[in-house]
């Protein structure tokens, strides 16, 4: 009997802390910590450096993905072992309060309008040009570019992957306007191209909205993703072999600016320095530019919101949540769809259209599969159906981008060779999956409904189909 209980009193212990909180934290932990070490081997472990002779060889870090797996091992096991299940964690649902609701936006649209101003306190006029341009001006595209998004994707339910081609038709009908047809045919318009061309250009790309939702309103799901995506491909490979109009790879360049109202901001004695008695600096542009794409954004929201009252964006959100029901409530499925379409549309145009004001130059290299995925992702991650969630996600992909530029002192830790910005896809991938898994609805998953009875009340993601509150 004795050599028999041994085993069995030994098998019962092990099998006890096995089943506890802990054991299964840390074979959960274990387990990540190994997926981890998998996926670090071909980004962190390898690295392809040139000699001398500028041949490339490749060595080896161990250290790296080592070091990626001892955190991720913590970071799981400490987040298992502090819940209350080890199998599953599931962050409680949580409703954003009416007073951060009422004042957020608020306090965020003070901060935007005096940006400006602040980075010029902090770091001077030679290191605000790049502060307002390539962090503030750059993140108000994208926050433009996923609001208009957000109103196919997040009110009417259309998963759209090629949205890029929107921003694309609207930023080459634009170069085009004000390069080839404005200096031909209305000379006199040149100074006011851009202000001419804004609203064309938004005009034409809620017309290839119209073209591309035609033949494609009776698809939802996968296949309406496929089809987007494919035109958007398309857009692209036309801007690349139709030479003789768009110039292929070279892009057009030489594109007029935006004036302050037909006042150029160069050191001529009709510039808007000289008129106004001030110095010159490119600073002035900036600036200027950082406030009409808030002024573009603002109006994107603007409609967006004001739609969304109107019977058309009551109809979006039907259709959204079930297409048979709204067919049988008598709303036109087939307008709803083209409107949701077309708008958006229109707003990707104007943006593009600013995009290539402020770049002087485009090519198709800047409207990749990459861009639409970027946006699409802000929509998703900030919450679908919320601006406010949006916002936020644009700022934190596209701002957090450029942030990492400015984190060359991490080279003191890892080294001369490091560049934070090469792991900014692994980061934003990372920061992906976690917020899938503790906010699987988005960052904010509640919005108030279009319609209230008595009192307005925000209602959370998990009460609706599709997670947008």
């Amino acid at each position: 009997m004795t050599t028999i209980d041994r085993p069995i009193v030994a098998n019962v212990e092990s099998a006890t802390f096995a089943d506890s909180k802990l054991g299964k934290a840390a074979i959960e932990g274990l387990k990540f910590a190994a997926l981890m070490f998998c996926l670090s081997i071909p980004i962190l472990l390898l690295r392809i450096e040139s000699d001398i002779d500028h041949k490339p060889y490749l060595f080896t870090r161990w250290s790296w993905p080592l070091w990626a797996a001892l955190v991720g091992f913590v970071v799981r096991f400490v987040a298992l072992a502090a819940s209350g299940e080890a199998h599953k964690v599931k962050a409680p649902a949580w409703v954003m309060p009416e007073s951060v609701a009422r004042y957020l936006p608020i306090a965020g649209l003070i901060f935007l309008l005096l940006y400006p101003m602040i980075a010029l306190a902090l770091v001077g006029k030679a290191g605000s040009i790049k502060w307002i341009d390539n962090f503030g001006i750059q993140v108000l595209i994208y926050i433009m570019l996923g609001w208009g998004l957000n109103i196919v994707v997040g009110l009417a339910g259309l998963l759209d992957l090629g949205y890029v081609a929107f921003y694309a038709v609207g930023a080459y009908s634009y170069a085009l306007l004000a390069t080839v047809v404005i200096p031909n045919y209305a000379p006199w318009l040149t100074p006011w191209a851009f202000w001419v061309c804004l609203p064309l250009a938004g005009l034409l790309a809620a017309l290839w909205g119209i073209i591309l939702g035609l033949p494609v309103l009776r698809l939802r799901g996968d296949y309406l993703a496929i089809v987007t995506l494919a035109f958007g491909e398309i857009i692209r490979l036309v801007l690349i072999n139709w030479t003789d109009v768009t110039k292929g790879y070279a892009g057009i360049s030489g594109i007029p600016r935006p004036s302050f109202f037909g006042l150029p901001f160069n050191a001529s004695d009709k510039g808007f320095a000289a008129t106004f008695g001030l110095e010159f600096t490119p600073l002035h542009r900036t600036i200027f530019l950082f406030y009409v794409i808030l002024a573009l954004a603002l109006l994107t929201n603007w409609v967006s919101m004001r739609l969304r009252r109107l019977p058309v964006g009551r109809a979006w959100e039907a259709l959204r949540e079930d297409e048979i029901a709204c067919r049988s409530l008598g709303i036109n499925t087939t307008n709803t769809k083209l409107t949701a379409f077309a708008i958006g549309a229109s707003f990707a145009g104007m943006a593009g259209s600013f995009f290539a004001a402020r770049q002087n130059f485009i090519s198709p290299e800047s409207f990749t599969f990459n861009e639409s995925a970027v946006i699409l992702a802000a929509v998703v991650l900030g919450g679908m159906g919320s601006q406010l969630g949006v916002a936020i996600a644009a700022f934190a992909m596209v701002g957090g981008t450029e942030i990492l530029r400015e984190l060359d002192w991490l080279k003191a830790i890892f080294g001369n060779t490091f560049d934070p910005t090469q792991y900014r896809m692994l980061i934003f991938g990372f920061s992906m999956v976690a917020l899938m898994i503790w906010k699987p609805r988005g960052l904010i998953a509640t919005r108030e409904p279009s319609l209230f009875l008595k009192t307005r009340k925000s209602i959370s993601g998990s009460f609706v189909k599709e997670g947008h509150g």
